[in-house]
């Protein structure tokens, strides 16, 4: 750096508060947003834990997706402190932050009083050429797509929602999918079952989507379950997943799945579709309602048809499934506002969607106890849900 250089960055380092890596550390996990503003590269070979990625030469573009609230706390640090000391004063004088500090030496001297450093993941070129426009979102980045290359997804149902979701999913690099279905693909399906084809009609509907998902990415690991869910295997089956993506048709099976989701504490992203309207919500235990919130009994079954007996536009599951990829794409990389204690509402011949909220029941016969005020016993002997929806009817 030149003289005139080393005074203008002496100049700027009085303008701006500086912070010692001590007082970082003993802030970390407090609602701190912590920017990192070294290159990629540098990135690559470790940063703070907790730091989100933000170039500097980006910072005008990207600094909101890491740091929505101009209001909040944001502290900078890069190699050094010197650029992270032009970075916070960009921030203040240009962009409007009130509240940015810039590390006293930067991830240097981090390291020197011994601090952890957090390894990113390492990608291959074909990888990182994949997941590019990720890479490009504040939002995602590299360590939102190393959660998704970590996750793990269950579908139920390789259908019409279960098709969409599975494909946009894979394309995400979602890492491992998990595929619940027990049918075999007809040319009924075709109208609008995408992952399935012409020539795969008559093959199990789990091999058929292992095909395309494979074909996709590769990346991607799919486990199948050529199975029907009841009490005897569900809880098996969801336990070892970050969410569950229900696509079922039947309400046996969604009273079933809350039941267990509750349980076990692991979140649904829940979508039904009819003619031309389409539902959608998350449920996510302990946190907002459960499916037995919104609905106690099942309905009349004169007033809940099949799509195969009442029909449903071919697009309709290629829309919710999609928004259903949406949410768990969302609630993995812990980013945006998931429809937890909402229901949308999608009418495909008006355009238009209607948003309801929806409180937790505190009379709720699921998740008004704790999980493990729910037996072992209980567990085994999950209540007949096909007598009880035959009841309602």
């Amino acid at each position: 750096m030149s003289p005139s250089g080393a005074e203008f960055i002496k100049k700027v380092k009085t303008q701006i508060k500086e912070i010692d890596p001590s007082e970082v550390q003993e802030h970390l996990g407090e609602g701190v947003v912590l920017v990192d503003v070294r290159e990629s590269d540098e990135w690559a070979q470790g940063h703070v834990p907790g730091a989100k990625h933000v170039p500097r030469g980006h910072l005008e573009s990207r600094i909101e997706g890491a740091a929505p609230d101009r209001s909040s706390r944001v502290i900078l640090y890069c190699a050094s402190g010197n650029r992270s000391a032009l970075a916070a004063k960009t921030l203040r004088e240009d962009l409007g932050y009130e509240n940015v500090e810039s590390m006293r030496g930067g991830i240097t001297l981090w390291k020197d009083r011994g601090y952890s450093v957090e390894q990113p993941k390492t990608y291959t070129p074909e990888q990182r050429a994949r997941y590019s426009r990720h890479f490009l979102l504040p939002e995602v980045g590299e360590e939102g797509q190393a959660k998704l290359l970590d996750a793990k997804v269950l579908l139920l149902g390789a259908g019409g929602l279960g098709s969409p979701t599975a494909l946009y999913l894979a394309a995400a690099g979602v890492g491992t999918l998990g595929i619940v279905d027990d049918d075999v693909v007809d040319v009924s399906n075709l109208q609008r079952q995408v992952i399935h084809t012409t020539d795969r009609v008559g093959v199990p509907k789990v091999d058929s989507a292992e095909q395309q998902i494979t074909a996709l990415n590769p990346d991607v690991k799919v486990v199948k379950y050529q199975t029907r869910l009841d009490a005897s295997n569900i809880v098996d089956i969801i336990k070892d997943y970050d969410i569950v993506v229900d696509g079922v048709d039947n309400f046996p099976t969604r009273y079933l799945l809350n039941d267990a989701s509750v349980r076990l504490k692991i979140p649904v992203v829940s979508a039904a579709i009819l003619g031309f309207e389409g539902q959608l919500s998350v449920f996510a235990p302990y946190e907002g309602p459960c499916y037995r919130c919104l609905f106690r009994q099942p309905p009349p079954a004169e007033l809940a048809p099949s799509c195969g007996a009442n029909g449903v536009l071919g697009v309709l599951p290629g829309t919710m499934g999609l928004l259903q990829a949406t949410e768990v794409i969302k609630m993995v990389i812990g980013e945006g506002d998931p429809l937890v204690g909402r229901l949308l509402i999608y009418d495909a011949l008006a355009a238009t969607t209607t948003e309801l909220k929806v409180r937790r029941d505190p009379e709720c016969p699921i998740c008004s106890r704790e999980p493990d005020a729910i037996t072992d016993e209980e567990m085994g002997v999950f209540p007949d849900y096909e007598a009880f929806c035959a009841a309602a009817g």
